[in-house]
């Protein structure tokens, strides 16, 4: 299936809800995400209306989000890249040390698994943040539960390594989420 992967539109927020939704009902969201459905249900159209604007084409260069678009319009993928400076607020795990990328909210509905779709949307964020002018974003990072071995396999095919980082869940100190990255290309 033909899929057009291209960045949200500010008025889409009730798509933007949808998947989000959707993404947090799937079996792995315990260890993909750092919020459930019940958290994310509750949240009011407001939230969701700045979701979407902070993601769109127009909100600017520091977040992205992408989604894949079926040919009949339904939502079947989404990812988000967030752009963290060493001088910037911290948004999730360690500071940035360099100019980089952090990819979140990354979900494929199952019946899209397996057809490429996660590399498109990947292509995609990654893409973008190379694309960005100056100061040049130098790696693009992210987090993976330790144990989430499907998406840890998925990133290590895609080109992601291991750093060595760790940072330890919120609500669970005993548990560790694992930090991987893509370095740029010189």
């Amino acid at each position: 299936m033909d899929y057009v992967i291209r960045p949200v539109r500010a008025e889409e927020w009730t798509l933007v809800k949808d998947i989000r939704l959707a993404a947090l009902q799937d079996p792995a969201a315990p260890v993909a995400f750092l919020e459930t459905y019940e958290q994310g249900v509750a949240q009011p159209d407001e939230f969701w209306q700045g979701r979407a604007a902070g993601g769109a084409e127009s909100s600017g260069d520091e977040t992205r989000q992408f989604i894949a678009e079926a040919p009949d319009g339904s939502w079947v993928g989404t990812i988000s890249v967030l752009i963290e400076r060493p001088d910037g607020d911290l948004r999730f795990g360690t500071p940035a040390k360099v100019h980089q990328a952090h990819v979140v909210g990354v979900y494929v509905r199952p019946e899209a698994r397996g057809s490429g779709l996660a590399d498109q949307l990947f292509r995609a964020g990654v893409d973008w943040a190379w694309s960005l002018g100056e100061p040049r974003i130098e790696r693009v990072r992210l987090y993976v539960h330790e144990n989430n071995p499907r998406a840890s396999a998925f990133y290590r095919r895609f080109g992601f390594v291991p750093t060595g980082e760790t940072i330890a869940e919120p609500d669970d100190p005993r548990v560790l989420d694992l930090e991987y990255e893509i370095v740029r290309p010189l």
